[in-house]
This record gives C-alpha cells, structure tokens and sequence, in this order.
C-alpha cells in the first residue's frame, strides 16, 4: 500500500515540532540553534578551597563516574594515570535511559541513584545529576558533601593530589601551562563540545558552524604532532592530551555515526590517529574504555537522535578496539 504523500508530508511536519520540544529537554541551544552547555552545580567554587577540602579526606575521598560520559572519562583517566587508587575509591554508576538518571548497583548512603545522592549533599532541588563527582564520605558528625562536579576543575584537583608513586606525571607542569591553556581553550569549545554541537544543532547553518569549526581545530591539532609530538605540547605527556582522549576514542564508535562528524575519517589524520594509539598503549588507559556501552548508552538513550533505538554493531571491549586501531595503522 502506498503511502499518500500528504500523510507524508503533515508526519514530517508534526515529528520536526515534535523533534524540537525533545531537543530542548535533552540539549538547549541559543536562539541561532547552536547547543549549549548547561553549567555545573559545584564548580566556581574556587580551586584552592577545593583542594583543601580534597587533601582533608584524601584516603576517603570518592570519585563517581560513568562508563559512557566523556567528561567523566578525562577524570578516570587522570585517576588512572596519577594511580590515585590508595587514596580515592572509584564508584561507577550506571545508566538509566527510561527514567533518565544515573544509578547505583548497589545503595551508596542509602541512595540508589545519584539525584538522591545529590539532594542528600545540599544540591538544589532542580540541579542536574551528572557525572563525574568528587565526593567526601563525611564521618560521624558530617553528612557526605561534593567537592566538585566539573571535570575541567576537577582534574586539576585530582592532578595536585599526592600520588604513591614516584612516576605518577603532574599533568600540569608549570613551564608547559602556556601551551597547555591554548590546546585546552581550542579544544573545550571545537572538539570536546564541538562533537556535541554538530549532534544537538537545531538547524543546518548551526550544524555547518560547529562542523568547520570541528575539522579545523583537528587540523590545528594534526599541524602540532607533525611539528613537535609526541604529545600535544612536545616530549611531555599533558592535561591537553588528556582531555582530548575521550573524544577521539569514541570516534568511530559515536560521534561519526550518530553525531555526524563525518566529513573525514580519523585515519585521514595520521598524527592524530598514532596520538590516538599511543595513549591507549599507556598503563592502565584501556582499562578505561568500554565501547559497547558507549554506543549501547549513546544509540540506546538518545532517542531524538536514533527513533528506531537500534544499536549498531562494533567492537565489544577495550582489546577488540585497539586492536581495529592498530590494524589500520599497518601498511
């Protein structure tokens, strides 16, 4: 049976109004349709204090992140690469697409998902509960508190909290912070947000700005490795190249498919496709990846973007993924 084309015609009309009411929940934008990022509850609190604060429960402190955030992820990898295990317990929340929140496996301060967790440390009845979080158990006589909930901060206070090991690296080494801040403020608004634009822009011209603006801060960033490599700011290992990571990682897997960021391949940038595999040779990095649930939790929750809910097929653990990596390197 043929549809007729006016039912065609008013369906696609009404799923657009319909698509943009969803959008608005899930991603606002300004009024030219670009996305924009919400700001976090327990960040601008200061640093110092923070710290502070973190150094007074080092060996109790707490950092909660999820598998699929890519903001979590560059605090995962900093607790990793700064081997801040004795002295922070990692908790992974998980998903919960239907309600929308993020859960625990088990009850944390008999909480079973993290808004409950945020209500209980002061949060504003209307705060989002995101990951990460750098929590403070509290004792007996203090109820648990978030130190700080934005990982561009967060970082920062993870990388100044003393490590056990001697070869822990300070990620922000002070004759680097010049090339350091440069790389980061390039890569916050074109590259680490810049995915997200492309897949939340409201319309074509607002996905076409934040699509030039991806190719060409990647550029920028293949230009650097050709010049000086091994890592963005030269010989030393950076936060740059950590907040990077979690972008290119998820690549192939997310942003190309579904976000749209697929003007060029990855690989058609060889510096940053050998950047790419060399941090993911680092100890403990792939420890951190999980693909399945990145597109599991991508495909699977964002409905305004994938209606039929269908997860693609691809590689189901951090081995598998690098393995496709190293394979295409290969002559």
């Amino acid at each position: 049976m043929t549809v007729p084309p006016a039912f065609v015609a008013t369906a696609r009309c009404l799923w657009q109004w319909e698509w943009q009411r969803l959008m608005a929940g899930l991603a606002p934008a300004d009024r030219d349709g670009n996305f924009q990022r919400r700001p976090s509850e327990f960040a601008g609190a200061g640093l110092e204090s923070q710290l502070e604060q973190a150094l007074q429960g080092a060996g109790r402190l707490q950092l909660v992140v999820g598998r699929s955030c890519p903001w979590a992820h560059r605090a995962w990898l900093v607790w990793r690469l700064r081997q801040l295990e004795p002295s922070v317990q990692l908790l992974i929340v998980e998903p919960d697409p239907k309600a929308g929140r993020w859960v625990f496996p088990e009850p944390r301060f008999g909480c079973n998902s993290l808004a409950e967790l945020y209500q209980l440390c002061g949060a504003k009845s209307k705060a989002r509960a995101t990951v990460p979080l750098l929590l403070h158990p509290g004792d007996g006589s203090q109820k648990a508190s978030i130190i700080n909930n934005e990982s561009a901060e967060l970082i920062e206070i993870l990388n100044f909290l003393p490590s056990p090991s001697s070869y822990a690296p300070n990620l922000l080494p002070s004759q680097r912070l010049v090339d350091i801040n440069h790389w980061i403020n390039l890569m916050q608004n074109d590259i680490n947000d810049g995915v997200y634009r492309c897949g939340f822009a409201r319309n074509q011209a607002a996905y076409n700005r934040a699509e030039a603006a991806l190719f060409a801060g990647l550029a920028q960033l293949e230009g650097a490795l050709l010049k000086q490599g091994p890592w963005l700011c030269g010989s030393e290992l950076t936060m740059a190249d950590v907040r990077l990571f979690p972008t290119l990682i998820r690549w192939e897997q997310v942003y190309a498919p579904l976000f749209r960021c697929s003007r060029s391949p990855l690989f058609s940038f060889p510096a940053l496709w050998a950047w790419r595999a060399r941090f993911c040779s680092l100890p403990g990095v792939l420890d951190t990846c999980y693909p399945a649930a990145w597109r599991r939790d991508y495909f699977g929750a964002l409905f305004p973007l994938n209606p039929s809910l269908i997860v693609p097929a691809g590689p189901s653990s951090s081995e598998e993924l690098f393995a496709l990596i190293q394979a295409t390197m290969k002559p």
